[in-house]
């Protein structure tokens, strides 16, 4: 099995920069829909790789949600057997999806042990904050996934305990920051995937063509 995948429709490629399980059983899966999902999760990995030592992580994203469904139900959906492929039969799957969470649990219901879904999504939840704030809010942002991910892995319980204490501790600072600055951590703004797991020293570079600021007219 080829580690990390990104599925949408019968297409499915590897995403092996953000999982470390070499093609064997998971510890758990992170799983994503949606832009601000997907670099939640891939920094929840980066997190739990970082500081949880042992564990192994799969991430894979989901392009097209109608994959989830079984065959007969979609032209999209994916059989018991390539379903499983991605995701397992056993192990946790902590999804992040950008939108309300009973749609994922609609869409994966009837799958195998499908009580081990645990998605994280809008829970109208929200005000005038920073953009990391509004993820906080609703419980998506990198720190709730690790924790519930570690919630759901008891072969780890002793190892995590330091990086649990970590990740909350991380809330409460990101708490007590915005309030100070009116902006996010730079932890939180410049991060990326690093291979070494180290702290990003600024954010990483626009997408080509990507314009670097908006441009406001009153035409």
């Amino acid at each position: 099995m080829t580690p990390g995948f990104s599925i949408s429709g019968d297409t499915t490629r590897p995403w092996k920069f953000a999982t470390n399980d070499e093609g064997g059983e998971p510890d758990v899966v992170l799983a994503c829909a949606g832009d601000v999902p997907t670099i939640e999760i891939c920094a929840a990995s980066w997190l739990l790789q970082k500081h949880v030592p042992g564990i192994k992580v799969r991430v894979v994203n989901v392009v097209d949600l109608m994959t989830l469904m079984f065959p007969d139900k979609h032209s999209h959906g994916m059989d018991e057997m390539s379903f499983n492929a991605l995701f397992t039969e056993q192990a946790p799957v902590i999804f992040a999806f950008h939108n309300n969470r009973w749609l994922i649990h609609t869409l994966v219901h009837g799958r195998s042990n499908e009580a081990r879904f645990h998605v994280h999504g809008y829970m109208d939840y929200g005000t005038t904050t920073t953009p990391f704030d509004m993820v906080v809010l609703n419980e998506m942002s990198r720190f709730h996934l690790a924790l519930d991910a570690l919630k759901h892995i008891p072969r780890l319980r002793l190892q995590a305990e330091n990086a649990i204490n970590f990740f909350n501790q991380e809330l409460h600072r990101h708490y007590d920051y915005i309030r100070e600055h009116l902006e996010d951590m730079p932890e939180i703004r410049n991060w990326q995937w690093t291979k070494d797991f180290s702290d990003a020293a600024a954010p990483a570079p626009m997408a080509k063509g990507h314009p670097e600021k908006a441009m406001f007219t009153d035409s």
